[in-house]
């Protein structure tokens, strides 16, 4: 028997298809007789992360973990649902001789789903602790808006010769401020400094704000994981939602901000049975208190450090155009250490092209893909061009002359992931029942006001 089929023999059918560090990361910890310490896995862009989480949660299910003592923390429901059908379809794949120590389906992950969604279920179980009242209504951010902008009026700041920012630039000030833990002059010095001189206002109208959603039982995206993060201020309420998962996976963690990074950390303090994915080199959402040294500083939060296991081979691009990334990333005056490959091989260099803004850059992408049509490209093909282009520049003559067509860019911008509307039971609305009534934690940290929510009967 030749070494190669020996090999392939002992790798599990359903990991055959997983490259070396896909495969190391998925068994990470598994079938050693206990719960595995923390694992970082540092996916570079393409390399299959998905993919990767997936068979993790099909291999802890099939070597005897219970779907419904992990929990999956992701940005959106779409990945969460993507990532337990993924996995599922692994376990259906998998021979009934492998199955024999399952003890569930992924169908069975009851606990998958965005932060504030998970936040929100647990909220329900454990609101008493907190004084809270569980039959909250969750504000999406229209709503909250719209309750921040009605206090603004009552206060009499639209009528003020110096006008307080207007009421989305207030609700974005206020979740900046609780979800990076910062003091509201912090906040306001770092990302909203034009607002720097409204300081006093914005402090009144806070105050009014959170009054107001107390005193209607309601709770905004902000509050779903400040509160849950009064619950993991408490050793013993910690320790009883801790107990609650064996397995604890966190998606695109670079992404996490101060108030969840201290809940994970408080979930599972010593690390076991926690494992996050991500990419110091894809960390974007600074502007929304998205913090890049959670991610840096993951493995050195626990004795012994986190394990790190980096995915490195690029299933997306050609060569060529991984050679420039590395050469970007090879930039950075901190982060782990990565340097990605493809088997796509190709002589085509990647292009640099300017553009004056946003629409033009759209125009331009545009324009190449009908220019590709007409030559014949299947448009459903692996992309064989690859631009980078820079809006702050007129575009250069190697690109072609582009004129700004005038329109509006509000179709271009940028991407943004929110967090998505929840169908909860109607809470009432009769200004008793809103207001926490037990003792809250004393590190209050996220609250822009540097103060607890306000306390009073229940009226229940």
């Amino acid at each position: 028997m030749s070494t190669a089929s020996s090999a392939a023999e002992i790798i599990p059918p359903h990991l055959r298809s997983l490259n070396p560090a896909q495969r190391a990361a998925v068994e990470y910890g598994v079938g050693d007789g206990g719960i595995p310490g923390p694992l970082l896995i540092i996916a570079g862009a393409g390399t299959g992360k998905t993919n990767t989480l997936a068979h993790r949660v099909a291999h802890l299910v099939l070597n005897g973990t219970r779907p419904d003592r992990i929990l999956l923390l992701t940005f959106s429901r779409r990945a969460a649902t993507e990532m337990t059908r993924r996995a599922g379809r692994i376990l259906s794949e998998t021979s009934a001789a492998s199955r024999k120590a399952a003890r569930g389906s992924a169908g069975d992950i009851g606990w998958a789903g965005t932060f504030h969604g998970v936040a929100n279920r647990l909220l329900r179980l454990h609101a008493d602790a907190i004084g809270l009242n569980p039959a909250f209504t969750v504000l999406d951010r229209s709503d909250a808006a719209d309750l921040m902008n009605l206090v603004r009026s009552e206060l009499g700041f639209a009528k003020k010769a110096s006008r307080v920012p207007t009421k989305d630039t207030c609700l974005a000030i206020y979740s900046h401020a609780v979800n990076a833990g910062n003091g509201l002059e912090e906040t306001l010095a770092t990302t909203f400094p034009w607002c720097a001189d409204e300081v006093e206002e914005l402090k009144a109208l806070f105050r009014g704000y959170v009054d107001a959603k107390q005193r209607d039982n309601v709770l905004d995206y902000d509050d779903l994981l400040l509160y849950w993060s009064y619950i993991m201020a408490e050793a013993g309420l910690a320790a009883q939602v801790g107990a609650r998962f064996d397995h604890v996976m966190v998606d695109e963690y670079q992404d996490t901000n101060f108030l969840q990074s201290s809940i994970l950390l408080r979930l599972k303090p010593n690390g076991a049975g926690l494992t996050v994915v991500g990419d110091d080199a894809q960390s974007i959402y600074a502007f929304r208190a998205a913090r890049v040294r959670n991610i840096l500083d993951f493995p050195n939060c626990f004795s012994p450090p986190a394990a790190v296991i980096t995915l490195e081979q690029n299933y997306r691009s050609t060569q060529p155009i991984l050679d420039a990334t590395n050469a970007v990333i090879g930039l950075a005056a901190e982060g782990f250490s990565k340097r990605l490959f493809s088997a796509k091989l190709s002589e085509e260099k990647p292009q640099l092209i300017s553009a004056a803004d946003e629409t033009v850059q759209a125009e331009y992408v545009a324009l190449r893909v009908l220019e590709h049509r007409e030559a014949g490209i299947e448009l459903n093909r692996p992309n064989q061009t690859h631009i980078r282009c820079n809006p702050r520049r007129a575009p250069s003559r190697r690109a072609g002359s582009l004129e700004p067509s005038g329109r509006r860019a509000d179709a271009h911008r940028h991407h943004q992931r929110s967090p998505g509307r929840y169908q909860l039971p109607a809470g009432p609305f009769d200004g008793r029942g809103g207001r926490p009534r037990g003792r809250l934690p004393r590190d209050h940290r996220g609250d822009p006001l540097g103060r607890r929510p306000h306390r009073a009967r229940s009226g229940r």
